[in-house]
């Protein structure tokens, strides 16, 4: 049993794609190669980690490799053995003069469909505002997230350098209108900002989801208040420690946040940045971690409950979870 609910899109680019796609479009491959401009081998910082998500803007600029991408994205999974994907991406950073925001999102659903009619894999659209933009373009990533709430988008997200735009006064009115249509909410908060932003989140935007959270586990009256009120952490074991937000799969925040009952989801993040899926996550959770198979059983039902899907996949999912317990597992 496998639910993935934190997934970039511009991190799931396959390198031989990305070489393809560059090749197509006449654009030059890195000095390195495709691999090592997408993959990031080593612990550093967040920015770094970026640089290598990054790499993958230049062949996603029309269409046609959106499409491509956001099928293979969901094949990979699939074949990773997941029973959900929720997969999350920035339109505003893919967007040219001949491709408008409302056609990148379009192709990204197309995408993922074409996806999940081949595998079956159950999948979901979340749309990220990105904290650098300007006002208005974050009102149209928000609007056509919206108009196409249950028609191929579920959720509405904020990512971004936290440290240099702090405020989230300026996706105030983008959640808005997001909430008015019924998509699901959440909001990277406290990787790399404060932990107090995860109340500013919370209070703000109206989110009960948060993205990553790591510094929370820095203050532990934040931490208690979080479960109070029903947060739920999505947790990204591997791309947490090649940023610098946690030592190791041991000393991770996720085990604190379940100490102090908060909710916490699991995602591979950028999965082609990090060189490993959501079932290596698990199992290595699992057999080197310290996390015990009725803790992963807790997450994968957390998972159902608050993953932003229709109800008629909740039922499959929930039911699912049931039978297939995280004891099952092998190492």
């Amino acid at each position: 049993m496998s639910l993935n609910l934190h997934c970039h899109l511009e991190g799931c680019v396959r390198p031989d794609t990305a070489s393809d796609l560059a090749r197509a479009g006449g654009a030059p491959a890195p000095a390195g190669g495709w691999d090592a401009a997408l993959r990031m081998r080593q612990p550093a910082d967040l920015t770094g980690f970026l640089a290598h998500v990054a790499a993958a803007y230049p062949v996603m600029g029309s269409a046609d490799a959106l499409r491509r991408i956001a099928r293979e994205a969901v094949e990979d999974a699939a074949a990773d053995g997941s029973d959900f994907l929720e997969i999350r991406f920035g339109p505003a950073t893919h967007r040219r003069p001949a491709l408008p925001i409302p056609a990148v999102i379009d192709a990204v659903v197309d995408g993922l469909d074409d996806g999940r009619a081949q595998t079956g894999l159950l999948v979901s659209l979340v749309v990220c505002l990105l904290r650098h933009s300007d006002r208005e373009t974050n009102l149209e990533v928000a609007r056509s997230a919206a108009v196409r709430a249950g028609r191929g988008v579920a959720g509405l997200d904020v990512a971004g350098d936290e440290l240099r735009l702090p405020s989230l006064e300026p996706y105030v009115e983008p959640f808005r209108i997001a909430a008015s249509a019924g998509l699901g909410l959440t909001a990277h908060a406290a990787e790399a900002g404060p932990p107090s932003a995860v109340r500013d989140a919370f209070e703000t935007l109206g989110v009960a989801r948060i993205g990553h959270g790591s510094r929370v586990v820095d203050d532990a009256d934040l931490l208690a208040w979080s479960a109070d009120h029903g947060v739920t952490f999505e947790v990204c074991p591997t791309s947490n420690i090649l940023t610098g937000a946690a030592p190791s799969l041991r000393e991770h925040p996720l085990h604190a946040f379940l100490a102090a009952g908060c909710g916490v989801v699991l995602g591979d993040d950028d999965p082609v940045t990090i060189g490993r899926r959501l079932g290596e996550e698990e199992r290595e959770l699992l057999v080197t971690g310290g996390l015990a198979a009725e803790r992963l059983d807790a997450i994968h039902l957390r998972s159902v409950e608050v993953g932003f899907m229709d109800e008629a996949d909740r039922a499959i999912l929930r039911a699912a979870v049931v039978a297939s317990p995280a004891t099952g597992i092998s190492a």
